[in-house]
């Protein structure tokens, strides 16, 4: 009972779909985008916006996950101008041809995220396309704590301290047992916050430590809402300032920030009440 009301809840607003509109897809647009690869699809929320996009363009979406929920499936049969690889994304990006805008949304911890950046960035560079990634979950609460679906697919020296069993809340620091942002056996969470090569935000910024540079500069915006939507962008693009500029407003905007805070301390008072119910009616 607990795990379907959690799951319930959070289907409310947690996709990365809910930037499709305001800020995604005029992105694609200003850029010229045509040809699209997405790294985790899930149920297909954000999927069926880049393929329609994609069709409107004259371009096509290739999807890369290794297990999507059967919706998905079955909706990609029945698209020609979509491609499921079904694969682990640091395997796929091996062969993949380059695409001219990359979604990033599959595992949310440093180790995945930093090589899929790399990867992406390297195909980039040997096809010489400018470099334009969305990626989500880069705010709370996988900014600063890597989450693993398959732990077992992270090298034991990226690998934190982790378990399927505590919860994450913004206003604690440590993991909590029986409360807070949970997994229920879905995902497990590192046992601590912060530090070296810990959860997703962290990878990007050192994946710019590295990629940014005078000869090939890069930008990145942080749009702190909906567990955060990052954008980076090739500053020397065509295409890069009207980019740039319609993200502006956004980046590392403290009312969206103070919004967010406010919408996910709600969310986890909602769950809590919700696990308290449904222990009253056990």
């Amino acid at each position: 009972i607990r795990r379907q009301r959690q799951m319930c809840i959070r289907d409310r607003i947690h996709s990365m779909a809910e930037f499709a509109p305001t800020i995604i897809l005029p992105c694609l647009e200003r850029a010229g985008v045509a040809d699209i690869t997405e790294i985790g699809a899930e149920f297909g929320g954000m999927s069926t916006h880049l393929a329609q996009y994609c069709a409107s363009a004259g371009g096509t979406l290739t999807s890369v996950d290794p297990s999507p929920k059967q919706p998905f499936l079955d909706w990609v049969a029945e698209h020609d101008e979509v491609r499921h690889v079904a694969q682990p994304s640091l395997e796929a990006l091996q062969h993949l041809d380059c695409s001219d805008a990359w979604f990033v949304d599959g595992d949310h911890n440093y180790y995945t995220v930093h090589e899929e950046l790399s990867a992406i960035d390297a195909i980039c560079q040997r096809d010489d396309k400018p470099l334009l990634a969305f990626l989500h979950d880069i705010s709370w609460p996988c900014a600063r704590r890597d989450c693993y679906y398959a732990p077992e697919r992270i090298p034991e020296e990226y690998r934190h301290h982790y378990s399927y069993d505590v919860g994450v809340h913004p206003d604690e620091p440590e993991p909590i047992q029986h409360r807070g942002w949970r997994g229920m056996g879905q995902f497990a969470w590192a046992l601590h916050e912060g530090g070296p090569k810990n959860g997703v935000l962290t990878a990007v910024e050192d994946f710019l430590k590295v990629a940014d540079s005078d000869e090939r500069p890069l930008v990145f915006a942080h749009v702190p809402a909906v567990f955060g939507l990052g954008v980076i962008l090739d500053a020397d693009a065509d295409w890069a300032e009207d980019v740039a500029g319609l993200l502006l407003p956004w980046h590392n905007n403290d009312l969206l920030a103070t919004l967010e805070l406010n919408r996910l301390r709600n969310y986890l008072a909602v769950v809590d009440w919700q696990d308290r119910e449904a222990e009253r009616v056990r």
